[in-house]
């Protein structure tokens, strides 16, 4: 039933104009941030610790356009997989994307360096629209319901979803194929499974993963990040290609993962509010003594 639910909903969002499917999504951002105050305190706690030179007036601000902003993000995500590439062409501008070009002349395909920075949801459907195919990792949705209805909505011709768990053979074949792989690498991990990185000057539990899969492949990685414009258009910003890590020691490993995790630090200081502080990105903390070197695979 909840399933059936979201279906009708998403469809009928779907037939509405691009203004009112934003403002739906600005509302959904404020219940969200407002009334049901998802992590709210936690937002709050992130940002201050992160940027303690702003007035708790401006961390107000940066908060409630974020979550404004993800309501959006989640609303326009839907509507443009269902009105297709051609629309996503009108409001996607491309900056330095002649690095695309360079990054493949290596015969090694692409690993995208991405975080959840403005509507990310863009990015591969923008990507195919730059004539590339994308394989994407992303991490399961803990509601089955909404995450069934969520990934066959998002589908996109060009794009494959593969899960966090047990895709690596997957995104070696798709480099294989001189295809573009994204990850997002600012998402907490547990002791486990991640290495401890400085990021904002406090060790953050992170996945090594790009790292390992970019010294394997020694496929190029490039980072790139979809900013949100004022008039509600976008600019996908790509830097020059990094070479892979020289091998898959862990110190090499932990170099990586941190010059990776410093990129999307710059990015989310030059535009805090298009960052999701909410998520409890320390909620892992390092144990006494316990380094950020990782056992080599």
């Amino acid at each position: 039933m909840y399933k059936i639910l979201l279906t009708i909903l998403v469809k009928t969002l779907s037939s509405l104009p691009l203004p009112m499917v934003r403002g739906v999504g600005r509302l959904v951002g404020f219940i969200f941030g407002n009334v049901v105050r998802h992590h709210r305190a936690d937002a709050f706690q992130a940002l201050e610790q992160s940027l303690p030179g702003l007035s708790p007036r401006e961390c107000k601000r940066i908060i409630n356009t974020m979550y404004l902003w993800q309501g959006v993000n989640f609303m326009e995500g839907m509507w443009y997989t269902f009105r297709g590439l051609d629309r996503v062409r009108e409001v996607v501008e491309f900056e330095n994307e002649e690095y695309v070009e360079q990054a493949l002349a290596k015969g090694k395909g692409i690993l995208a360096l991405t975080a959840h920075f403005g509507n990310f949801e863009i990015m591969p459907m923008a990507t195919v629209a730059l004539g590339h195919k994308m394989s994407v990792i992303v991490k399961p949705i803990r509601n089955k319901a909404v995450e069934e209805v969520y990934n066959k909505y998002r589908a996109c011709e060009g794009v494959t979803y593969l899960p966090r768990d047990n895709s690596y053979r997957d995104c070696l074949k798709a480099l294989r194929r001189q295809e573009v792989v994204g990850m997002i690498i600012d998402q907490n991990m547990t002791r486990d499974s991640g290495i401890f990185v400085d990021y904002f000057g406090r060790p953050a539990c992170t996945s090594p993963g790009l790292a390992y899969m970019a010294a394997q492949s020694k496929a190029p990685v490039v980072p790139v990040f979809v900013y949100r414009k004022k008039n509600g258009h976008f600019v996908l910003k790509l830097q020059p290609p990094l070479d892979p890590p020289e091998d898959r020691k862990p110190e090499t490993i932990l170099k990586a993962t941190q010059l990776y995790t410093k990129i999307i630090e710059d990015a989310v200081r030059n535009d805090p509010e298009q960052w999701i502080w909410m998520h409890r990105r320390w909620k892992t903390t390092q144990l006494e003594g316990q380094s950020g070197v990782v056992r080599a695979k």
